[in-house]
């Protein structure tokens, strides 16, 4: 029987330079949250059958996301590589969206927090659905896992 979950994730750290505490908390509550609970279904067929569960790794070379699938004892199943001109925009915004939520917390009204909260949502949102869609036909992922994954790419691109 398939076990269409991620069971472990890690990121490459040599390409992360640099995290604030906010950004550390940020990437503990996605990998928990990812781990708790999520829908993660490489559409490609394994000579063997292996259906699951995965253990994930999530790197940026030279401008494309790889991610690294392993079987649940860590022998590599593939890899598969993205692109990552389409979320340029995404991950600009978010970055900047998140700093402005940083800084509301510290100091703005509770509807002002509201407001930059649900921006925050929304670019979170939309970025979610283009990685889906960029997923479409190869790894088959729900939303909140697609939102989970969305907030690792983000880490994996602060450069300081």
């Amino acid at each position: 029987m398939a076990d269409t979950r991620i069971i472990d994730v890690t990121l490459d750290e040599r390409t992360i330079l640099w995290r604030s505490a906010d950004i550390e908390q940020e990437r503990r509550i996605a990998i928990f949250d990812l781990l708790e609970g999520n829908h993660f279904r490489p559409l490609r067929d394994h000579a063997d059958g292996y259906a699951g569960p995965y253990k994930l790794a999530l790197s940026v070379e030279e401008g494309r996301l790889a991610l690294a699938l392993a079987r649940e004892d860590g022998t590599p199943l593939e890899t598969l590589v993205l692109a990552l001109g389409r979320f340029r925009r995404p991950i600009k915004d978010y970055f900047a969206i998140c700093d402005s939520y940083y800084q509301a917390i510290r100091s703005a009204t509770a509807a002002q927090i509201e407001t930059v909260d649900m921006a925050r949502r929304g670019i979170h949102n939309e970025a979610a659905e283009l990685l889906r869609e960029r997923l479409d036909g190869k790894i088959e992922i729900d939303f909140d896992t697609a939102r989970r994954l969305f907030t690792l790419i983000c880490v994996l691109h602060i450069k300081g």
